[in-house]
């Protein structure tokens, strides 16, 4: 062998011995090749002495035995021969349940080819019978270490169990792993628990003869529902018809297939998302999102998006907020109706979120008097030696009962800082995003920014950028 090559072979972890073999092993350690000479004294090496060759070389594991056999019985010399491979680890997979149902609900509305928008599409609920079988649990299946031709062992992490499938109207006593329903119902899963609810639902329209309804499931109205009626919801509202000025609260998400007309004393809330053919002199809030072909002069507030698309796409008159983004068709119109979109958190957010700082740092000031106060007191006693009289007791008893006020204040304050600290977090990089016009009277802010619009412009992007609000218009 060349001089070159073995020196070569030598950086490449080979070690060449005097009758010009050696080890070669890859950079990754997965394979070893062995290049035999022959013997120099004549004779044949055995299966042992290639074994310990090896060894000497730092191949300690993963022989490919059948190759090496062949070597030593057939004298092959003069040529590179794999003689180990590595095993390559295999990942574990975590438990997991193959749920015998669509386990998310369909978020977005379905948007004809007439531009007009299906919110009907919305309502698709998942009814199951008893008996029928819910959720399979499919156990853990552990990893597989693997190691280099070196020995070196590559660990997999422990593939875990997943607890016990939890819920209403679900058993799994016939079989650990099979969960089947108790009853008939709309099933669901939410945050990791099965539950099976039946639907209240009301065929006609609902005026102030009923007044009010609370339901723990899901409200299916099938008619309009008039001014003065309160709907409460434990998860979803669904309604068919036109609403007038109603007061709505849901846990889950709420669908109007026709819209509302609130007359400006109309208030939806929504722990999920809101939708809505439109949206009229209404306040709208929601943990999720808000979607309506056309939302005016209404005060809107969604904790991710509010999209106004469809046929109309169009957000006119009143103050909208999203805090993950907006987007629209059209913002404002020919008249310059005014008009406020916020994408991202808004000063007013900002501003609390400096002032509860302030309040902390108060609190916790507070606090560090109270403690070094009662120090004081405990000191003087103990240097003293002498048992505190009325007076000193009350005082500390006083003390200890201000600093467990103290401590509950700064639990209270650090709360109210973490809720505000991931609003500001959540709205960052927001964005208002147009597909047509935005109408000279339109304001636009984008986090603690804001942009009169001060003439008519189409295709936008605003976005907050070196700290104002900026601009661009859109490539399609």
């Amino acid at each position: 062998m060349p001089e070159s090559v073995r020196n070569v072979m030598e950086k490449q972890e080979g070690h060449v011995i005097d009758n010009g073999s050696y080890v070669r092993i890859e950079p990754d350690e997965m394979t070893a090749w062995l290049y035999l000479n022959p013997p120099n004294h004549g004779g044949k090496f055995t299966k042992q002495n290639v074994l310990d060759f090896l060894q000497k070389n730092g191949v300690t594991r993963g022989y490919h035995v059948s190759n090496i056999s062949a070597m030593v019985k057939k004298e092959v010399y003069e040529r590179e021969i794999k003689v180990a491979v590595g095993k390559t680890a295999v990942e574990g997979k975590d438990g997991y349940y193959e749920y015998k149902f669509a386990p998310v609900f369909r978020k977005v509305p379905e948007v004809r080819e007439d531009g007009s928008v299906d919110y009907a599409s919305m309502n698709e609920l998942q009814n199951i019978r008893k008996g029928e079988v819910v959720a399979i649990y499919h156990h853990a299946v552990q990893g597989e270490t693997g190691y280099t031709v070196k020995g070196k062992e590559t660990k997999t992490k422990p593939a875990r169990e997943m607890p016990p499938l939890r819920g209403k109207g679900i058993t799994n006593v016939d079989h650990p792993d099979v969960y089947v329903a108790q009853q008939e119902g709309k099933i669901e899963l939410r945050d990791n628990k099965i539950d099976i609810k039946s639907v209240h639902e009301i065929m006609g329209d609902v005026d102030l003869i009923i007044g009010r309804i609370e339901f723990f499931g899901d409200v299916v109205i099938n008619g309009n529902v008039s001014a003065g009626v309160v709907i409460r919801a434990g998860r979803n509202i669904v309604i068919k018809g036109t609403v007038e000025a109603v007061n709505m609260y849901a846990g889950g998400d709420i669908v109007l297939e026709r819209g509302i007309q609130g007359a400006k004393k109309a208030k939806l809330t929504a722990k999920g998302s809101v939708f809505a053919d439109f949206i009229e002199h209404t306040e709208v809030t929601a943990k999720g999102s808000v979607s309506a072909n056309s939302i005016l002069n209404s005060k809107v507030y969604a904790e991710e998006k509010v999209i106004a698309s469809g046929k109309k796409g169009i957000i006119l008159g009143g103050h909208v907020q999203g805090l993950q983004g907006i987007e629209a068709r059209i913002l404002g119109n020919i008249v310059e109706t005014k008009t406020t979109v916020h994408a991202g958190y808004d000063k007013e957010t900002y501003a609390q979120y400096i002032g509860i700082a302030e309040r902390e740092e108060e609190a916790q000031e507070e606090l560090s008097k109270t403690v070094d106060s009662m120090a004081d007191i405990l000191r003087r006693k103990r240097l003293a030696a002498v048992t505190m009289d009325e007076a000193e007791e009350n005082k500390l008893d006083e003390l200890n009962k201000r600093k467990e006020e103290c401590f509950q204040k700064l639990d209270n304050i650090r709360q109210e800082k973490e809720v505000l600290a991931a609003t500001i977090e959540k709205g960052k990089g927001a964005k208002v995003i147009t597909e047509g016009e935005v109408f000279r009277g339109v304001t636009v802010g984008v986090e603690d920014g804001q942009l009169f619009v001060e003439e008519n412009t189409s295709f936008m992007q605003y976005e907050y950028l070196n700290g104002m609000v900026e601009g661009s218009v859109r490539v399609l």
